[in-house]
């Protein structure tokens, strides 16, 4: 070797990787010991291990001491997914001494074991190719620092159902200050209109005047009733508002997190069944009939599933069988001599209560009956007439009272609040959260949360356990003294930067704006997520995506040729 390679060499940075058994997860599907052999081969590397948890306590404080005893300069682990662990991992590096963003992940999980675990022999060269790649790239990485800004320690709570007001509740318990925008004429919800709750048979309306009654008298949160957000602006941390009163009054404020609690609203079921209001109902309407002691119908038909899962909303609302249900019971309790039927298509009462509701209600005397869904009921001179599908034969019911159930669908102005907050929904216009299992509560734009029935259909318990848990993920961001984010976002190289503005079509995020003085565009580093949009579109190649440069991507391409 000559003097210039040698002194090459001994400048490379040392590298330690570690394989990780995930148990048997990896281990049991592709040949571990045989990877971590072939990284000690690789250049620059100078120390490897095996790990059967590298993500347990053990695991970590084995990286910890590697980097401090081999003088490690990068650290790559060769796991699972980094969306999950990749935090845990370049945080531990930090704690031993090493810039957490001289760490590189490499998911042999989820690309390897469990895509190949049919070919051993195959996922294993696989895995061999992706640890040549990872550690190529990390001794390209470059040291970087994380963005810091300050935090507005209050929070705004859009929307005052039960939702809404447990998380505000919760939020002030905390000691945050608090603004709740509520466009109705008063507090409560859906849950004013209702009767009793099920399956705990609570009287609705005490329920929620509890609730009302601690957030009206709380000193901590502002209450505006007839109100609705205007404008949105800022980002996580420093997000300005602005709020049209009743009286017509324009209110600012500056908070540091938002959370969406509009709720849904029952959908009517006019044109259906023969829907009048009178003698064929909402079950909606049917709560209040009960819950104004003015119901005295002797043959009661309901019908499941009415405007739902067909063509129009493919969706199942959830809550709709459970208060069919529970309806059905009152209506026995009031009058045992009522004969109650319900036709369904499949029942969903999940959880042990709400099963043992309908179990009550079966042995109560409540008749339930599966119709046809390509052959749906006819109502017709209070009779009802159906294809009962598991009988093989139609089936005609006699009905004072027919009731429909229906589902809790999206507000009208979930589209603007969607625009406005810049925050996705779904085809069915709810607000659509970060991730279903990861981030149930979040939406993909940091300090923006979603609760109840703004995200799904909810029941009474389920939205105020999100409403308490949009109030715990906002209290992660607002109980620091400054708001740390990561370091990985787009650059913008003024003296390249021609003013096209092609990277602010392409950013989901709009964290790029133009300064139309110098002609340039920059990034807003707070609103920037890194996701590389910008970086792969910009014509003149003046935007880079920091941890990703075009010479640490380079280094991979050319480690796996």
């Amino acid at each position: 070797m000559n003097k210039d390679n040698k002194n090459r060499k001994q400048e490379e940075p040392r590298v330690g990787v570690f394989i990780c058994d995930c148990g048997s997860n990896i281990a049991g599907h592709i040949d571990c010991p045989g990877i971590t052999e072939y990284a000690a081969t690789l250049p620059g590397v100078v120390f490897t291990r095996e790990n059967l948890y590298s993500c347990s306590e053990g695991g970590i404080s084995e990286i910890k001491k590697a980097i401090q005893e081999n003088d490690l300069e990068r650290v790559v682990v060769a796991s699972c997914s980094p969306r999950t662990h990749q935090p845990l991992f370049s945080s531990s590096c930090g704690e031993a001494g090493l810039n957490p963003y001289l760490f590189e992940m490499v998911n042999i999980r989820d690309q390897c074991s469990w895509v190949h675990m049919q070919d051993r022999e195959k996922g294993t060269e696989k895995a061999k190719d992706l640890v040549r790649m990872g550690v190529a790239k990390s001794k390209n990485l470059e040291p970087q620092e994380d963005i810091e800004s300050s935090l507005v320690n209050s929070a705004l709570v859009i929307g005052g159902g039960v939702a809404g007001l447990s998380a505000a509740q919760s939020l002030s318990g905390m000691g945050l200050k608090v603004f709740l925008a509520e466009k109705d004429t008063e507090l409560g919800g859906n849950l004013r209109f209702l009767n009793r709750l099920g399956p705990e048979d609570l009287d609705a309306r005490e329920y929620i005047d509890t609730i009302i009654d601690s957030v009206a008298n709380d000193p901590d949160i502002t209450v505006y009733l007839e109100a609705e957000v205007q404008t949105v602006g800022g980002y996580i941390g420093n997000y300005d508002l602005s709020l049209k009163t009743r009286e017509g009054e324009t209110v600012e404020h500056k908070v540091g997190c938002l959370v969406v609690a509009t709720g849904a609203v029952p959908w009517k079921p006019e044109g259906l069944y023969g829907y009048d209001g009178q003698t064929v109902i909402s079950q909606m309407e049917l709560e209040q009939r009960l819950k104004a002691e003015d119901f005295q119908a002797k043959k009661v038909v309901m019908i499941q599933c009415v405007g739902a899962r067909d063509e129009h909303r493919a969706y199942c609302s959830r809550i709709c069988c459970l208060t069919a249900v529970k309806n059905a019971v009152l209506i026995k309790q009031q009058d045992p001599e009522a004969e109650v039927h319900i036709l369904y298509r499949d029942m969903q009462m999940y959880g042990t209560d709400k099963e043992q509701l309908l179990w009550d209600a079966r042995a109560m005397g409540i008749n339930f009956h599966v119709y046809d869904p390509a052959r749906k009921p006819v109502v017709e001179n209070r009779q009802v007439t159906f294809d009962h599908s598991l009988l093989g034969r139609e089936i005609s019911l006699n009905a004072d009272q027919v009731v429909l159930s229906t589902p809790l669908v999206a507000r009208e102005d979930s589209s603007r609040i969607s625009q406005m907050l810049r925050v996705p929904t779904d085809q069915n216009k709810f607000f659509l959260e970060a991730h279903a299992k990861l981030r149930p509560l979040d939406f993909a734009a940091d300090g923006i949360f979603v609760c109840g029935s703004a995200r799904y259909p909810a029941t009474v318990d389920e939205a105020r356990s999100q409403g308490t848990g949009a109030a715990s993920r906002v209290a992660t961001i607002l109980f620091k003294d400054k708001l740390i984010s990561s370091a990985i976002v787009a650059a913008i190289n003024p003296e390249t930067c021609v003013g096209c503005m092609g990277c602010m079509d392409v950013c989901p995020y709009q964290a790029i704006d133009f300064d139309p003085e110098k002609n340039i565009c920059f990034v807003n580093n707070i609103l920037c997520k890194g996701c590389g949009n910008c970086a792969s579109t910009c014509p003149s190649e003046s935007v880079q995506l920091r941890g990703y440069k075009p010479k640490q991507l380079m280094a991979q391409i050319r480690a796996a040729a």
